[in-house]
């Protein structure tokens, strides 16, 4: 398994290539953006499928360049379907950036699913809170964590569909996982579910 991030857009956002060594199958997680460091990494694998953590412009806006680069399918939680045409949702309207490009889910996602992307299997864990369906992705010793987790903190509730007790249940449900992962957020740094368990107070008891 290999793990690009390419970070970009205007907050910045993370955005993931998750490949598997043994087909070089990829998934692009979370193009929020697409510049043209994004775009050559792209052009140089074989992308299959589109993995969104939730439905957010910084997440989503460059959805529509990477599908129509590679033809993949686009994975999202079924709660947040209508996100990318809603700019109320998603975002874009409040930042007045004007409409996302347009595109609709291939594959709406639940609590539990699994997806498979060559030899390896994606688990999905729905992790509202940042938004109604918010959700993370674990594969193998990696925590796609999108906006639920960050390194010591968790994502704001704000905004439109967000809940703070929501998102407090969200983080324990991750502490809650046995062992240790790489965390990997939607913005700023790497970290581990242990330093996170030790260090990020919202995995606390739930207030």
């Amino acid at each position: 398994m290999q793990i690009q991030k390419i970070p970009g857009g205007p907050l910045p956002t993370n955005c993931y290539l998750l490949t598997d060594d043994k087909t070089k199958e990829t998934a692009v997680i979370d193009p929020g953006f697409f510049d043209s460091k994004l775009e050559k990494a792209v052009k140089q694998n074989h992308v299959k499928m589109v993995l969104l953590t939730h439905g957010h412009f910084d997440h989503i806006t460059g959805v529509s360049q990477v599908v129509s680069q590679t033809g993949a399918k686009i994975y999202m939680d079924e709660k947040e379907h209508d996100f990318p045409s809603n700019p109320v949702l998603n975002l874009s309207n409040a930042m007045g950036l004007g409409s996302i490009p347009p595109f609709v889910p291939d594959v709406l996602l639940r609590d539990g699913d699994s997806i498979e992307l060559g030899s390896l299997k994606i688990k999905v864990m729905h992790t509202p809170g940042h938004t109604c369906g918010g959700c993370c992705y674990l594969v193998e010793n990696a925590l796609f964590s999108g906006d639920t987790v960050m390194c010591g903190t968790v994502g704001r509730t704000d905004f439109p569909t967000g809940s703070y007790q929501d998102i407090l249940r969200s983080a324990q449900k991750l502490g809650a996982l046995p062992g240790n992962y790489r965390v990997l957020p939607g913005h700023e740094f790497e970290t581990t579910l242990d330093w996170e368990r030790k260090n990020n107070p919202y995995m606390g008891t739930e207030k």
